[in-house]
């Protein structure tokens, strides 16, 4: 098989999309990612993959702390921006969930230590230790075959 395959591939599981978000050096840094997923109830632990050549593993590195923010379906923008495809853009205001940045109005703001880093592959796994976590009512941005979409397009779910 080859790369473009593989992608294809896992482009056909619907994921959310998230910003994870780190401060280092009194600057707030953020990049969009759905690799995430959480891992354990008890402790409460999530994982999140970074690239190696990704900036944001160094930030997270040095800051051992970080936020995973689950975009709603009105936060298309914010996806963009922090995957560096809106490069004009107003500045993004940060909020604070246990001392780290979060972004307003996300479906979910979980804020976590690092617990753990395990190298895979050309990925580092962050493991993180869940501080705090602020959830609203709102539907989530869905990414999917290579685009975004929303709950509301598709027909509801039939068990």
């Amino acid at each position: 098989m080859d790369d473009r395959q593989f992608r294809n591939a896992m482009g056909k599981f619907a994921t959310g999309v998230t910003v994870i978000a780190t401060e280092v050096d009194g600057g707030v840094h953020g990049m969009t990612a759905n690799a995430f997923m959480s891992v354990s109830l008890n402790p409460k632990l999530v994982v999140i993959s970074l690239a190696e050549k990704a900036q944001m593993l160094e930030k997270i590195k040095k800051s051992k702390t970080f936020s995973v923010n689950i975009l709603s379906d009105d936060q298309r923008e914010l996806s963009m921006i922090f995957a560096g495809q809106l490069k004009e853009h107003e500045e993004v205001v940060f909020e604070r969930l246990d001392g780290k940045p979060v972004i307003p109005s996300a479906v979910a703001q979980i804020a976590c230590k690092v617990s753990g880093e395990y190298v895979e592959g050309d990925h580092t796994l962050i493991i993180g230790k869940v501080t705090d976590i602020h959830l609203e009512e709102s539907d989530p941005l869905i990414f999917y075959s290579g685009r975004y979409r929303s709950l509301s397009e598709g027909q509801p779910a039939t068990l």
